[in-house]
């Protein structure tokens, strides 16, 4: 079983409630079943609350930057997205979109609302790999999705990705470790983002995503993990999942409730710089 956990998320509805630096545990979700697929939403826009519609649906109020969503289980086939400012009646005037995401039986997929390069707010669906790890192994996942040129990523003081650029990704398998994790510009070894810790965990996919603007000084690290990749029979459970620091002082955390699973339900990688879905404003 694939399983699936956050460092940042938000409640929708009523249920709020407030995270440090550092992400909170959670009930993991099911994986997608052979009929389903898993989806998350995060928002990466800075200074910017929004409202996300499903179908012409309000299924996010007030979702806050740096929060991650989800995953639900989701019937398999196409929805309409839009993003609106919080203080939309309806979906009538999207911010983003109105986006058709597809989405196969057996697939995790993230949506992430981010910045383009040049500060104009996008979407991008990602396409999560949740293929088995080699035993002993766990997998690095990098997206770049900030309002920024082409960055490295370096471990321990030497570059481990190049030259990627958004809205785009590098992927590593690894050994289990906890890395010290520097963004930099590329060809550069200054940070502008970390250094910050990041835990590879064998049999799991950890995905950092580096969000913001360059431009407004306000670039951070947001941390998704997907466990149950373990290679049998050499696997063993992951536990807890490993919930990283995301470099930012402030934000809202919690998880989806039931009604925004009905409302969804009712509705209806190895390579550096791999787009895994096209985005549009």
């Amino acid at each position: 079983m694939t399983t699936s956990r956050f460092s940042r998320s938000l409640l929708a509805g009523a249920c709020i409630g407030t995270l440090a630096v550092v992400g909170i545990a959670a009930t993991p979700a099911a994986a997608a079943d052979a009929d389903s697929a898993d989806l998350s939403v995060l928002h990466a826009v800075p200074d910017t609350p929004v409202d996300v519609y499903v179908d012409g649906k309000l299924t996010l109020d007030d979702f806050t930057p740096g929060s991650l969503a989800g995953p639900l289980d989701l019937p398999t086939g196409t929805y309409k997205v839009a993003i609106t400012a919080s203080t939309a009646a309806d979906a009538s005037a999207p911010v983003i979109g109105p986006i058709d995401i597809s989405l196969e039986a057996g697939k995790s997929y993230t949506v992430a609302a981010h910045l383009t390069p040049d500060n104009t707010p996008t979407a991008t669906l990602f396409t999560n790999d949740i293929s088995k790890t080699a035993a002993g192994e766990g997998r690095l996942t990098v997206r770049h999705i900030a309002a920024a040129p082409a960055v490295d990523i370096l471990a321990g003081g030497s570059p481990v990705l190049t030259n990627v650029t958004n809205p785009n990704e590098g992927v590593l398998n690894l050994a289990p470790a906890t890395i010290s994790t520097v963004v930099a510009a590329t060809g550069t070894t200054a940070p502008v983002i970390g250094p910050a810790d990041v835990q590879v965990q064998e049999g799991v996919n950890t995905i950092v995503y580096a969000w913001g603007s360059l431009e407004k000084g306000n670039l951070a690290l947001a941390t998704q993990t997907i466990d149950g990749l373990h290679s049998s029979p050499s696997g063993v459970p992951a536990g807890e999942a490993g919930l990283a620091a995301d470099n930012r002082p402030d934000a809202a955390a919690g998880w989806w409730g039931g009604a925004l699973l009905a409302a969804l339900a009712a509705a209806g990688a190895v390579l550096i710089g791999r787009r895994t879905a096209a985005s549009r404003r």
